[in-house]
């Protein structure tokens, strides 16, 4: 492994832990034992050092989105996607995205653009897991855009104290994918 790689994934692994908002060169370097020198060395800058993050936590979802078994129909799958995105490694992961999502709709750069980008990755990816699931290749596309906006909602929501609420929630959304690939739901 060369030495940008190893500190994109010093970097990583601590803003899994810290967080992106707020990030800055000199206590990240000092947190992982280098200079903000070598960074500026190895990534040109701190906007290009945290599209170099965000990209690669978008990586590691979407690895973790191809490992995922699948389910034997596609509101199983939902239940599925959602124990995912509750626990590690995309728990970390899209914490990291939505603090990147959010600072991007406000049109800081380079946020909003390395969001696009990958976004387009993700959706394949959840695209590819619900039509294994059993969803027709026709209404994935449909499925995955109402799951993902869904479950990104619940997942902010992680931070109210509603649990029964938002499992309800997401055994609604499982029944009303469920319904659009088997065309009960036109």
């Amino acid at each position: 492994m060369d030495r940008k790689e190893e500190l994109l994934g010093q970097v990583v692994e601590h803003v899994h832990k810290h967080g992106l908002i707020g990030l800055t060169l000199r206590p990240l370097a000092a947190a992982i034992g280098t200079s903000d020198r070598m960074l500026i060395y190895h990534f040109g800058g701190r906007d290009e050092l945290v599209a170099a993050v965000v990209a690669r936590t978008n990586e590691l979802s979407v690895a973790a989105i191809g490992a995922m078994e699948p389910a034997a129909d596609v509101r199983s799958g939902v239940e599925a996607l959602w124990r995912s995105y509750r626990s590690e490694p995309l728990h970390s992961c899209l914490q990291i995205y939505l603090q990147a999502a959010a600072t991007g709709l406000i049109g800081m750069e380079p946020y909003r653009s390395v969001v696009k980008e990958t976004n387009e990755l993700w959706y394949a990816a959840l695209r590819d897991y619900i039509t294994a699931c059993g969803a027709p290749a026709e209404r994935a596309g449909r499925i995955v855009t109402l799951v993902d906006s869904s479950l990104f909602g619940f997942h902010l929501d992680l931070a109210t104290d509603r649990p029964d609420e938002l499992a309800a929630g997401v055994a609604d959304l499982a029944v009303a994918a469920g319904a659009i690939a088997e065309g009960r739901i036109i």
